[in-house]
């Protein structure tokens, strides 16, 4: 295990050394800096250690350094260096999430009390997160992509397969199927899942601006750039980059977009010196980008470094034996969403949702659970119940059965006694249903 380090910033060459042989004394690591600008460089949601800091310093002051900090790590544990007319502001930057605070001159066993108790806190947070990554991982991918279809099963396989590793993604699928969601199992599963997740929705990123949200820029980069500002991808590092909707990129973006990912790094406007990026890029398209890079609209460079991995995510009509199940699941999260009682849903109901044909994919059923769980009625009645898939009329039909029977299934908890009086069948008959449709009693028993 790393050993734990304290960071001790103060622009005072007599301060730095008093304080760093005060706390070796106490065998304790010590890194002490007379900037703040290279004591941020350590910080990290993984940095197994804390910061004391002054607050009045030339440059980058303690409290920029300390908002800098928590930035990268909420948790972080800071400890702020005050003079005697700066007590009132210490208490307030508590409020903003200082650890503590020590007013000068402070004596040398209450600077090691209080780093003491900033490590515990900070070992702590640290054991916390390693244990969640421990016992979640498998177990936040199957809540995210939830369902017990073939194409289901195949996605979280491949989710699980290439989550721990750094290899770059494209998820391509409908709009409403899921194409986030997928994103954020991968980043949930993976290593980095501690650190962000940065979501960029690259048609909603106004064009004259797009590049400045990206890579940051420099103070006087532009009218109105007053001061220096990191981009969306330096606010990423360590973490996850998704680039959603980037068929909306214009060719001049995605030729630097390309170079960041290749180089893995960014060169903010009105600069010149590259900065390195430790981040992982997921990407995603409604479009068939093969098909667009074929139409010279997207890049055909951008996208072979993109899909390293691609993961195509299924429509709701290709799965529609997870309706019932997720339909359910859904409207007991908008349920504990509004802080409301998870309601029974009839038979009746998850019958008729099975049966309807649900263009908007996920995000369409969702928006019907919301409703579901606020009283409100759905349109999901005769007229409605429409199966709408390709194929002819015994395919559909085959489709239409198979959802049927498994609502049925997951209304009475897998019973097939109940199930199959439901639907006035023998047991014979319903037993050779399921085996034709593969449908199995397991996955929709009460327990599950």
């Amino acid at each position: 295990m790393t050993r734990e380090t304290i960071l001790f910033v103060d622009d005072e060459d007599h301060l730095r050394l008093a304080a760093e042989q005060s706390l070796h004394l106490e065998d304790l690591d010590v890194t002490c800096f007379s900037d703040a600008t290279a004591a941020l460089a350590h910080v990290a949601r993984d940095f197994p250690g804390i910061l004391v800091t002054d607050i009045r310093m030339p440059g980058m002051d303690g409290l920029t350094l300390m908002a800098k900090a928590l930035e990268i790590d909420p948790e972080f544990p800071v400890i702020l260096v005050t003079g005697h007319g700066d007590v009132e502001l210490a208490v307030q930057s508590m409020r903003d999430g200082a650890y503590d605070f020590l007013e000068k001159p402070y004596a040398p066993s209450r600077l090691v009390s209080t780093v003491r108790r900033a490590l515990d806190k900070r070992r702590l947070t640290l054991e916390n997160r390693a244990l969640r990554r421990q016992v979640g991982g498998r177990d936040a991918i199957e809540a995210r992509l939830t369902g017990r279809s073939d194409a289901m099963v195949r996605l979280r396989a491949q989710v699980r397969a290439i989550a721990a590793t750094e290899a770059d993604v494209l998820i391509q699928g409908a709009t409403g199927s899921g194409k986030e969601v997928a994103a954020r199992a991968l980043h949930r599963g993976s290593p980095r899942s501690d650190k962000p997740f940065v979501h960029i929705n690259c048609a909603a990123l106004p064009a004259d601006l797009i590049e400045s949200e990206l890579f940051g820029h420099e103070a006087g980069a532009f009218a109105g750039a007053t001061r220096a500002r990191f981009g969306k991808f330096e606010h990423a590092r360590g973490g996850t980059v998704f680039l959603d909707e980037i068929d909306a990129m214009s060719q001049p973006v995605q030729a630097k977009l390309l170079t960041a990912i290749q180089n893995r790094t960014v060169t903010r406007l009105g600069s010149n010196d590259p900065v390195s990026l430790d981040v992982r890029f997921i990407a995603a398209s409604k479009q068939d980008l093969e098909a667009e890079a074929a139409a010279g609209t997207f890049r055909p460079d951008l996208l072979y470094r993109l899909n390293v991995v691609t993961l195509r995510i299924p429509d709701l009509e290709d799965r529609r034996e997870d309706i019932p199940r997720l339909f359910t699941h859904l409207v007991a999260e908008a349920a504990a969403r509004y802080k409301r009682p998870i309601p029974a849903i009839p038979g009746a109901v998850l019958t008729a949702v099975a049966a309807r044909a649900w263009p908007g994919n996920v995000r369409e059923l969702r928006n019907a659970a919301d409703r579901f769980a606020l009283g409100l009625d759905l349109d999901i009645g005769a007229g409605a119940v429409e199966t709408g898939g390709a194929g002819n009329l015994a395919g559909r039909m085959a489709e239409h059965e198979k959802a049927l029977i498994a609502a049925s299934l997951a209304a009475h908890g897998g019973s097939l006694k109940d199930t199959y009086e439901a639907l006035g069948l023998s047991r014979k008959a319903l037993y050779e249903k399921m085996q034709k449709h593969g449908l199995s009693r397991d996955a929709f028993h009460k327990a599950d």
